[in-house]
């Protein structure tokens, strides 16, 4: 099932699809990581979604990154084409390449990251909201 709309309407595409919706892997592994949180004290809890929001806040170092190679390259520009640019080297292609594929990887790590992030800091605020309204 290929899509373009990312994640999200995938678990939708695949829980329209299951007959036992309850066999869902996805679904499963959420219901275990509630229930963890759940066995949890609320000050613990609190104490991980704060550690949670500074290690997602702190996800910011790979766009830093991401942005300030080119830089450190336009710095060197003229001794990189030297050693680069040679009468018929492929040095080009080749740092080219591992250079968006490090990029890429770089990407996807870093929005992967956040979007977990986000999960579980949305998941504890939920259970430590509903402890607050059964006091």
């Amino acid at each position: 099932m290929f899509s373009f709309r990312g994640d999200a309407h995938k678990i939708f595409l695949t829980l329209k699809e299951q007959r036992d919706i309850q066999s869902n892997k996805e679904l499963k592994e959420t219901a275990e990581i509630k229930t963890f949180y759940e066995s949890l004290d609320s000050e613990v809890l609190q104490l991980t979604q704060y550690r949670m929001i500074k290690e997602r806040n702190g996800m910011g170092i790979i766009p830093v990154f991401v942005t300030s190679i080119p830089w450190l390259l336009f710095l060197f520009s003229s001794k990189i084409q030297d050693v680069l640019f040679k009468d018929g080297s492929l040095l080009w292609a080749i740092f080219g390449s591992v250079y968006l594929t490090i990029l890429t990887i770089s990407a996807i790590f870093h929005f992967k990251g956040k979007a977990w992030g986000a999960f579980h800091i949305e998941m504890i605020k939920d259970i430590l909201t509903e402890r607050e309204r059964n006091r």
